[in-house]
């Protein structure tokens, strides 16, 4: 059966590997079927053949789990589509503190959403009403005309 696996090179406490093709009871540093590229893990460098990672993958080569994750996070140039995640610890004072901010934050926006909605229907019921006024005007005014022709 054909494995998917790294083939690792570099010195003590730097490795490097190469990504091969090679027959699953050979040795890690055995001859390969086929090279498909390299990868660094202390600077993240990855230069791989995805096509033809696919290529074996569909012909039933069984990749490694580490192989795996390479070929799923493998931009279509080569390269390793890395992320690094940032995570920050805090002390439990912190994380009962940035609770607080946050609460207090999101009544803030509850409050100023719900002084908005205030301030909008204020402003509907005055239109309306001038609405209501100038119609009531236009009725007067109306009124009022044929009144004053008819005195004349």
């Amino acid at each position: 059966m054909l494995k998917i696996r790294l083939k690792r090179l570099g010195s003590k406490k730097k490795p490097s590997f190469r990504i091969i093709v090679i027959n699953s009871t050979t040795k890690r540093e055995g001859r390969p079927v086929q090279e498909l590229g390299h990868y660094n893990p202390k600077t993240k460098v990855l230069k791989l053949d995805k096509a033809s990672a696919l290529e074996w993958v569909k012909k039933g080569a069984q990749p490694t789990e580490t192989v795996a994750y390479l070929i799923k996070n493998c931009n279509e140039d080569g390269s390793l589509n890395y992320k690094k995640k940032e995570t920050v610890k805090l002390s439990k004072k912190a994380q009962a503190k940035a609770k607080a901010e946050a609460e207090a934050k999101a009544q803030a926006e509850a409050e100023a959403k719900a002084q908005a909605e205030a301030k909008a229907e204020a402003e509907a019921q005055a239109e309306t009403e001038a609405k209501a006024e100038e119609v009531s005007a236009e009725e007067t005014a109306a009124e009022e005309t044929p009144a004053e022709a008819e005195t004349k």
